[in-house]
């Protein structure tokens, strides 16, 4: 392999609106880009959960629940196998990382603020990038070795 293969990085580019309609789409392009590039099933579930609560979060928080305003969404897959995924919107500009703990911090059966619990827990680096017309959110996740699965010796 030379070594301009060996350097090679995937991407994809998504553009939505600011519709519910329009997740379920995106997730599932994403979650097999991720597992076209032998992500095993756990990890594409996790980033696509991100992916979604992210993309709600624009649409409820960022847009108001306006309807048609754009969302990009680009993902990138490195050499060193470590996935990025940057959410671009157009919205209100408000940084969410700057906003006080939710109830559910404290407690995960409150309603509100759990997509954030998720990110931050499911992805290695979760940044909101202020810009002067909106946000950019940028998660970034390793790949990473399958955890063994337990197995119980059956006694016949």
């Amino acid at each position: 392999m030379s070594n301009a293969q060996a350097q090679k990085v995937h991407n994809i580019s998504l553009r939505i609106q600011s519709d519910a309609a329009d997740v379920p789409a995106a997730r599932h392009a994403i979650e097999s880009f991720y597992q076209s590039h032998g992500f095993d099933k756990q990890a594409c579930e996790d980033v696509g959960l991100c992916l979604n609560e992210a993309l709600a979060n624009i649409i409820r928080h960022a847009y108001k629940e306006q309807p048609s305003r754009p969302i990009q969404i680009d993902a990138a897959l490195s050499p060193d196998s470590e996935l990025t995924i940057r959410i671009r919107d157009w919205g209100n500009g408000v940084n969410p990382a700057a906003l006080p703990p939710t109830p559910a911090a404290n407690d995960p059966l409150t309603p509100g603020g759990l997509g954030m619990i998720c990110l931050r827990q499911m992805m290695d680096i979760v940044v909101f990038t202020p810009q002067p017309d909106g946000m950019l959110l940028e998660m970034k996740r390793k790949k990473r070795s399958p955890e063994p699965q337990n197995q119980q010796a059956s006694a016949t």
